[in-house]
């Protein structure tokens, strides 16, 4: 798969394309819906599928301080969007600048002139241009004008994730920052992903006997509610049954609030500054603050029991 970043990284000779715009934050279900029809459609006309997002969020521009939580940092969403089949990943940075472009002038400088679109897919509510002022009404109207077509796709999925709420990337995070993580995973179509360095902490676990990979997550991260959680660390290519802690480790009055991840059985792991990344399977119980460390380490036991089960039972499904 082809990445541009900005209009300029477009080769020259590009030809006609098929083309879907959106944050498309986690590349959920309804996402998959939108960009592999996109797939689909460009291999049926012979052309390339070209997936459009933007850097940073376009909300962070237009009212500052307002950057929502990532569920995928954007090399994230690329490696999911390649498994999908798409050609090419254009990201466009947001500045100012561009959020005043009006919807013409957007479907001109991008649309026409740089990716040459035979075809572009969207979901019912897609909003585009200075004050979200376009919609797919005029997209289309824009088509005839410019030889190119118009595909509405409903993206809404729905299951028993958000207590039946169509799937979307605001219930995905709501669902993660409430510590329902096998929630997100329905919405998704896999666990949700935290990454990041591995850097050096207090090192309690291990003088407990329980080491962990304290992860430095990357900025704007939706990290899931306080808690242990049963999932996996990824690190040097292999995936290991993970005990997880997200807080402020209340035992020992911490203040800053950490991932860490603990390798379930396997000795002698040396990660630091490794770039890891976290995957949440299934909840396990609230972060407490114990009466004696006799009685934490035997939580953490149970903890680290009830993870390897929970990660052996999904794996055997």
């Amino acid at each position: 798969m082809q990445r541009w970043r900005g209009l300029e990284d477009i080769p020259q000779d590009w030809g006609r394309s098929v083309v879907t715009i959106g944050s498309y934050d986690g590349v959920h279900r309804g996402h998959q819906l939108i960009i592999g029809r996109a797939v689909d459609r460009a291999r049926e006309l012979g052309v390339p599928s070209v997936v459009v997002t933007f850097d940073p969020h376009p909300s962070e521009v237009v009212r500052p301080g307002s950057h929502p939580p990532l569920l995928a940092p954007h090399h994230r969403r690329a490696e999911l969007m390649a498994e999908l089949g798409v050609d090419a990943l254009l990201i466009l940075p947001f500045t100012t600048e561009f959020s005043k472009l009006t919807p013409a002038d957007f479907i001109v400088k991008v649309l026409v002139d740089k990716l040459q679109a035979q075809l572009v897919i969207e979901g019912p509510n897609f909003r585009f241009g200075h004050k979200a002022a376009g919609n797919v009404q005029l997209l289309t109207e824009f088509g005839a004008t410019y030889d190119y077509s118009v595909e509405v796709i409903d993206l809404y999925v729905s299951g028993e994730a958000g207590g039946g709420e169509p799937f979307s990337s605001t219930l995905t995070r709501r669902l993660v920052s409430e510590g329902d993580v096998a929630g997100a995973a329905e919405i998704l179509g896999r666990p949700h992903r935290v990454e990041g360095i591995v850097v050096r902490g207090a090192q309690r676990g291990r003088e407990m006997g329980f080491p962990t990979a304290n992860v430095e997550t990357l900025p704007h991260t939706a990290i899931p509610a306080d808690g242990v959680y049963a999932g996996w660390l990824n690190a040097n290519g292999e995936t290991m049954p993970a005990a997880i802690s997200v807080g402020t480790n209340p035992q020992f009055d911490g203040t800053e609030r950490t991932v860490e991840a603990y390798a379930i059985d396997r000795v002698g792991l040396d990660l630091y500054g490794l770039h890891v990344s976290v995957d949440f399977l299934a909840y396990v119980r609230g972060m407490a603050k114990f009466d004696s460390l006799d009685d934490l380490l035997v939580a953490i036991a149970a903890d680290v029991k009830r993870a390897s089960e929970l990660v052996a039972a999904y794996d055997r499904g």
